[in-house]
């Protein structure tokens, strides 16, 4: 895989240890690195050990302060290559056809800590950074197209009430709390973004399969001067699948790490993720059409009304060099911009122009931040700020001030024709006020409904049950009163059957006037494929040899990550002399880290514990209604009866077609009829 400009740039600052002299930070050998220096054995360490202080000062200071939110992050690195001419829209040029832009995106947690876990119910970042030629361009995106609020003075509220209480600082990544619930009811603008929340949505099976939206609305400026509005969407290849809520909550505490596991696992097999990047496009004359505003982030564009355009494609190809230098250090801000992309005057995005750039100045302690390598530009820079901590190039210039005589004005401005930035030169008129932009920004519920109405029969049981962890678990009675009563709005059978399970009274008032629905909503309705899925064979010896390497070459096929289970790490030997070495047994591995399960069986030292494990793993992903295959000397494994109609459970025995069946099977991720 060839270099492109940011990693040539990257290149630069990339160093090794290994193989070398150990020295001090200021290049000074170092003779021991293991023992303190002290007067006499058994006395007290000296100051004069200026090694010591140096390793030890440092290592003191290794960690930054963490984002406030969006914490717990991970990055990779990528190309973007625009498809579509955008032309008659936009004059960024990144956006042009056959144009390949490298790129940085990092995928975060918005309530947890830095040390919390992947799969908690969350809103997730999908920040991408646009290293183009025109400079830097930042898009923040959100797996959900809508946000919490309509206006920026809210950041600070809505954090707060998600983040731990303030006592005892629990509970940790997760809004099954009074405080947010509380939140929620005394804003009740928040209704359509806690239901996509709340939804699979919340749970996305990995980062690869998620959408992302850069919630705000945006401006497209043509080289004319003509402005358009523009909403972005990434769409993966791979479609859209979420975890159930247990599997969400095992995986958890069973590996934290389950996302940033998975898309390593992608990458470095050479199973690139990779997005589509579309564009939903409003003619400005067009503003007032829709009976949403378009300035409303709390409200989304109807892909039905305001139709996707593809227009170019991400593939993310490379992982980091290091966490601390890469992501901890990655810092993003959606005022970084480039000609042809501008601003509007919506009221989240206001705000976000300011509260990124802020928290970094904090988190860095330095106006400097943008020079670390993973920030910097591959544009050229020159400008005439200067100072702060830890400024790394060395300014031979003399003068650092604009309109002067002595560099002959340089560093000089750049016309807009020349490729300067150049703000688009909206009509503003009105009074200072603190009014929202329009009346419909107050209809906090009738995009709410229409999400309900979207959903499949299974998502909507999703959704019941996953409301019913989180606000069941509000000690709070009130709370939960007043949270049926705000969802009543959303749906009256929806809140009468969470009232039932949270134990208060079902809403009083029926649900707003809308039976609108969106198809594009409903993850079923998403591409499905086998591709990358993550299959567990639980296998011993004297297994059929000749059916097991068909399974395995057809899941090789479709780039599966194939852990082969069993007793030990032991090699197992088939009937036919066939060897496998396992990679996992039973007590390192849970059946909720894999999207299906090939039971083979076989013998084992301990047969009842081998059984036992082969069982646990074959309940719960049936529970899960994940797919199945069962091999033909297993199927003692597989009780059917009247209650359990085993649908997506494939047999081996009498079946000719059993490992494309079961690759068949493996795309439909879920089962949902199976009882």
């Amino acid at each position: 895989m060839g270099k492109d400009k940011k990693d040539e740039q990257l290149d630069q600052f990339r160093r090794q240890n290994a193989g070398k002299p150990m020295t001090d930070v200021n290049g000074q050998k170092v003779s021991n690195d293991m023992k303190t220096l002290r007067a006499g054995k058994r006395g007290p360490l000296l100051m004069q050990d200026f090694h010591f202080y140096k390793k030890q000062s440092h290592f003191n200071r290794e960690r930054i302060p963490e984002k406030v939110v969006h914490a717990r992050g991970f990055g990779v690195h990528g190309v973007f290559e625009a498809t579509e001419s955008l032309k008659d829209y936009t004059m960024a040029k990144f956006l042009e056809p056959g144009k390949q832009t490298p790129v940085f995106v990092r995928f975060s947690n918005f309530v947890g800590n830095r040390g919390s876990k992947d799969t908690a119910v969350d809103i997730r970042g999908f920040a991408t950074k646009f290293y183009t030629e025109e400079g830097n361009y930042d898009m923040l995106a959100l797996q959900f197209p809508v946000f919490i609020l309509a206006d920026a003075m809210k950041f600070m509220d809505v954090t707060h009430a998600a983040k731990p209480e303030p006592r005892q600082h629990m509970p940790q990544a997760t809004v099954a709390h009074d405080n947010f619930w509380d939140y929620v009811i005394s804003n009740p603008e928040s209704a359509h973004m806690v239901m996509w929340l709340m939804s699979m949505r919340g749970r996305p099976r990995s980062w690869r399969m998620m959408e992302g939206y850069p919630v705000n609305t945006f401006r497209f400026i043509n080289e004319s001067g003509k402005s358009t509005f523009v909403r972005f969407i990434w769409k993966p290849k791979l479609g859209v699948h979420s975890l159930m809520l247990d599997e969400a909550n095992i995986i958890g505490g069973v590996d934290p790490d389950f996302h940033r596991r998975d898309i390593v696992e992608a990458i470095e097999s050479g199973a690139f993720p990779e997005y589509e990047l579309c564009v939903q496009l409003i003619d400005e004359e067009d503003e007032f059409k829709y009976d949403f505003d378009i300035l409303d982030d709390t409200k989304l564009w109807p892909q039905e009304e305001v139709p996707p355009k593809v227009v170019g494609k991400m593939t993310l190809n490379r992982t980091m060099d290091n966490f601390f230098a890469e992501n901890e250090q990655s810092a993003f801000n959606p005022a970084n911009l480039v000609p042809g992309i501008e601003f509007t005057n919506d009221p989240v995005l206001q705000g976000r122009s300011f509260a990124y750039r802020d928290t970094e100045l904090h988190r860095h302690h330095s106006a400097n931040y943008e020079e670390l390598p993973i920030n910097r530009p591959i544009s050229d820079v020159n400008h005439n700020l200067r100072d702060s901590y830890l400024k790394y190039p060395i300014e031979e210039d003399n003068v650092h001030f604009h309109n002067n005589t002595q560099a002959e004005g340089s560093p000089y401005e750049v016309p807009a024709e020349e490729g300067g930035y150049e703000n688009y030169p909206g009509e503003v008129e009105g009074h200072v006020t603190r009014e929202h932009p329009s009346e419909s920004f107050q209809d906090y519920y009738s995009q709410a409904r229409m999400f309900w109405n979207s959903l499949s029969m299974p998502e909507k049981q999703d959704l019941i049950e996953s409301f019913s962890f989180h606000v069941g678990s509000v000690k709070n009675k009130s709370i939960r009163q007043k949270t049926v009563e705000m969802f009543g709005n959303v749906d009256t059978d929806f809140a009468t059957m969470l009232a039932e399970n949270i134990g208060v009274e079902p809403p009083q008032e029926g649900h707003v006037d809308c039976e609108k629905s969106s198809p594009a909503l409903s993850i079923l309705n998403m591409p499905h494929s086998a591709e990358t899925s993550r299959v567990a064979v639980l296998i011993g010896n004297g297994f059929d040899g000749e059916e097991v390497q068909q399974v395995l070459a057809t899941l090789m096929d479709v780039k599966a990550k194939v852990d082969i289970v069993s007793e030990t790490l032991a090699p197992v030997k088939g009937k036919d002399g066939t060897e496998l070495t396992p990679t996992q047994t039973f007590l390192t591995v849970h059946p909720t880290l894999y999207d299906s399960v090939y039971v083979v069986g076989g013998k084992a030292k301990n047969q009842m514990k081998f059984d036992q494990g082969i069982m646990d793993f074959f309940k719960m992903q049936y529970m899960h209604m994940k797919p199945i295959a069962v091999s033909a000397d297993a199927e003692k494994y597989v009780v059917k009866t009247d209650d359990n109609n085993m649908d997506g459970v494939v047999l081996a025995s009498g079946n000719a077609e059993f490992a494309q069946q079961y690759v068949d099977a493996l795309a439909m991720k879920r089962f949902w009829d199976r009882t």
